[in-house]
């Protein structure tokens, strides 16, 4: 039976998914052992049993001065910030791709911008957005917006633009106007590579936030990172 041909069960593709994380924890565990062993007061690769303490102290007791459980507030001050940006990217993705997509005019007025902004890396124009929108909120979700955006905007056009003409032309003839066929043709056929993009600029945007806040920010998992780093 040829390897390709080989599904494994239930039971072992649950084993095979595991394996990887098993190994990095043992190699975790190994190499802080052997640092721990030259120098005890290492910091660099704590021991299991000390990131499993400090895990167990920041999730389940407040902040000495607050009495506030200091990692759920930053978990939901990242979390507020990363749906908001993506959540602004799908809505503005969607309008534009299906503009370009569908408006010859709008095609050649819009693409060549787009397809430029996508190549600035967002994080240089970090400090621009400081100045212009502050230090809070907005700027963070801003950086976000800008930085998937332009991305998931190209894809979701060259989407559109791959719809067979026949289903455009059909709808013509039975009397569908722009803004119909946009609605009833298109957008079905667009809305799950929307979906597919938003899963897969999650991480993206999940970086870009954590590089705001380690910048500027009083509150979240990217400011709470690089403070415990320091």
């Amino acid at each position: 039976m040829r390897l390709i041909n080989r599904i494994p069960s239930r039971p072992l593709a649950v084993f095979l998914a595991a394996v990887p994380f098993i190994a990095v924890l043992i190699a975790y565990a190994v190499g802080s052992d052997m640092r721990l062993a030259a120098n005890p007061s290492d910091k660099l690769l704590p021991a299991l049993s000390t990131i499993q303490e400090t895990a167990v102290r920041l999730f389940t007791q407040g902040d000495r001065r607050s009495g506030e459980l200091l990692l759920w507030k930053d978990t939901w001050a990242s979390l507020s910030r990363l749906l908001g940006g993506v959540g602004i990217s799908a809505v503005l993705s969607l309008v534009i791709g299906m503009v370009v997509g569908l408006l010859p005019l709008f095609r050649s007025l819009l693409s060549g911008f787009v397809a430029v902004l996508s190549m600035v890396p967002p994080l240089a124009l970090l400090p621009i957005l400081f100045i212009v929108f502050g230090l809070g909120e907005t700027s963070k979700v801003v950086l976000i917006v800008i930085g998937i955006t332009p991305f998931m905007t190209r894809d979701l056009a060259q989407r559109v633009l791959d719809i067979p003409h026949e289903q455009l032309v059909k709808a013509q003839t039975l009397g569908a106007s722009s803004w119909v066929i946009a609605a009833r043709v298109a957008l079905p056929q667009v809305l799950p590579r929307l979906i597919a993009n938003v899963r897969l600029s999650l991480g993206s945007a999940w970086l870009f936030l954590i590089a705001a806040e380690a910048v500027a920010a009083d509150v979240g998992l990217g400011y709470r990172i690089f403070l415990v780093r320091r």
